[in-house]
């Protein structure tokens, strides 16, 4: 019962993303403070959904590869490059063995500024605005999708997430117990609220 959702602050630019904090397994609640949004770089995260052997596994090879790509040419990729990647890495392991994730890539550029791709366990890539994934994400992205703007504040973003926080604890039989929301900007990636 994973929960993923993110949003893009254009004009202010940041992009916020926001991921239940819970481990599950069938019906049985492992952990209540699991950080799933995963640091590529400090200016990159994954927020990714699926099997747990799948998620972990695709993750690390990914932020191994960009790493690796970093050292042998002394750059770090731009988030689009890694979002790219990714999704050639989904593709072709579609083919073979697939792995069942589906995923948010966020990340700030210092020569294009905030980015948010949505990529599916099929590789489909988009660039989006607003984007989410998990059960949580049907109530949230129809809010998310009337009240986002492009010059929205840091501060308006956060109480958009916590709005959608409140609708997916309100409306979802099986919703989470607790939310990380993190911001990622000119300055990294820093964890904005923990919510309870």
């Amino acid at each position: 019962m994973d929960y993923y959702i993110g949003l893009v602050g254009k004009k202010n630019r940041f992009v916020m993303v926001c991921c239940d904090a819970q481990a599950v397994h069938s019906v049985i609640r492992i952990k209540s403070d699991e950080d799933k949004i995963v640091p590529i770089d400090s200016h990159k995260v994954f927020c990714i959904s699926g099997e747990a052997g799948d998620r972990v596994n695709f993750t690390e090879f990914v932020i191994a590869n960009t790493k690796l790509y970093a050292l042998r040419n002394e750059s770090t990729l731009s988030t689009k490059a890694v979002a790219n990647f990714t999704r050639g890495e989904l593709a072709t392991a579609l083919r073979s063995s697939p792995y069942h994730c589906n995923l948010l890539l966020a990340g700030y550029d210092e020569s294009t500024g905030p980015s948010l791709y949505w990529m599916d366990y099929l590789a489909t890539l988009n660039k989006v605005n607003v984007g989410g994934t998990g059960y949580g994400s049907y109530f949230v992205l129809s809010l998310f999708d009337k009240l986002w703007r492009p010059d929205l504040t840091e501060a308006e973003a956060l109480d958009l997430m916590l709005q959608g926080i409140d609708e997916v604890k309100r409306r979802l039989v099986v919703a989470p117990a607790s939310f990380i929301i993190k911001v990622i900007d000119k300055d990294g990636t820093r964890v904005v609220k923990t919510v309870p």
